[in-house]
């Protein structure tokens, strides 16, 4: 039987359960959410999305061949093109200045993962760079598309609401597709000592974005 990403999700349901039905999630969902949490969420995900540019940048220089050079460029131009105007726009509604996010400072959860997912980059290769992205980038689709489709979520005037329906889109989920086809293609062949070592990083990368979330909740 063929090694999967979601194998790495069986390997590790109670780290992975634990982070796509966090509170944070769940108050979401609710509309319970308190807003200065969420908006301290904002702050500290602009920030995240910097540096989640930077791994784009590694991508490209770990890259093996033009098709993975191509598609880290892509990455890496999409958020620094498009993705950082509309954060920058949404962090707006909320009432939050461009200025206040460039002097904002990371909280230790951003600077944790972050640099977890850089340092997982820098010493190992492309692989272990996309395992480290994997829980932000595939969780986060798991999330909205479970969140949209629970009759408990409430729809009707949800302050959240669009973002939920941001990354429960067709945009975003066609995204976390091809991810995982990226994902399964790497890890099919690898032999049991890898896989054990990509399956430990992809636990850790988890457990770290479900601090993030713990991070909006204690605004720390």
């Amino acid at each position: 039987m063929a090694q999967t990403f979601a194998q790495l999700i069986r390997d590790h349901q109670a780290e992975w359960r634990a982070y796509t039905e966090h509170a944070f999630v769940h108050q979401l969902a609710t509309a319970a959410l308190p807003p200065a949490c969420f908006r301290h969420y904002l702050e500290q995900d602009y920030l995240f999305l910097i540096q989640f540019a930077r791994a784009w940048g590694l991508a490209v220089y770990k890259s093996r061949d033009l098709d993975e050079i191509r598609q880290g460029l892509e990455s890496l131009k999409a958020i620094v093109e498009v993705e950082m105007g509309l954060h920058i726009a949404y962090c707006r509604q909320w009432g939050i200045a461009p200025e206040t996010l460039d002097a904002m400072p990371e909280s230790r959860a951003t600077l944790a993962y972050t640099r977890f997912v850089l340092d997982a980059g820098m010493r190992g290769d492309l692989l272990d760079l996309h395992v480290a992205l994997a829980p932000c980038i595939v969780g986060y689709g798991e999330i909205a598309r479970r969140i949209a489709a629970d009759r408990t979520t409430r729809t009707d005037g949800n302050p959240y609401g669009d973002w939920i329906a941001m990354y429960a889109g067709a945009d975003y989920q066609a995204l976390v597709a091809a991810e995982i086809a990226w994902l399964d293609a790497r890890l099919a062949p690898l032999d049991p000592s890898r896989f054990s070592a990509i399956s430990s990083l992809f636990r850790d990368a988890t457990r770290l974005e479900a601090d993030f979330w713990q991070m909006g909740l204690d605004l720390a």
